[in-house]
C-alpha cells in the first residue's frame, strides 16, 4: 500500500484508540456481505465521487488499483456519475483520478 497521507497519520497518533475503531468499523463493514473487493473498491470510490471527496477519491482511486481495478473501470466509474451530479463535479473527480492512475 501506499504512503498513507499525513493528516491521517497524525490522527492514528493523536488518537490511536479512535483510529482503531475506525479501522475495525471498516473491517466489519467489509465483511458484512456478499460483495467481493472489486465491487466494494468501486462503490467506495463512486460514494466519495459524489460526495465530493477528493482525499477520498485519491484514496479510493488507490485501494481500486490494489484490488485489481483497470483504470478503465475506475474511469467508467466516476462517469457514471455524470448524469447524477452534473459535469463539473464529474470532471473535477476525472482529475482526481488521473492525479492517481496517470
Amino acid at each position: 500500500m501506499t504512503q498513507l497521507p499525513d493528516r491521517f497519520l497524525k490522527f492514528q497518533k493523536d488518537f490511536p484508540e479512535i483510529a482503531k475503531a475506525y479501522e475495525e468499523l471498516g473491517t466489519a463493514v467489509h465483511k458484512a456481505g456478499p460483495l467481493n473487493e472489486k465491487s466494494r473498491a468501486l462503490i467506495k470510490l463512486a460514494i466519495s465521487t459524489g460526495a465530493g471527496l477528493e482525499g477520498a477519491v485519491h484514496s479510493h482511486t488507490r485501494k481500486a488499483i490494489e484490488a485489481g481495478c483497470t483504470s478503465e473501470e475506475i474511469k467508467q466509474t466516476v462517469m457514471l456519475a455524470l448524469p447524477t451530479i452534473g459535469f463539473p463535479a464529474t470532471m473535477a473527480a476525472m482529475s482526481w483520478i488521473e492525479d492517481i492512475v496517470e
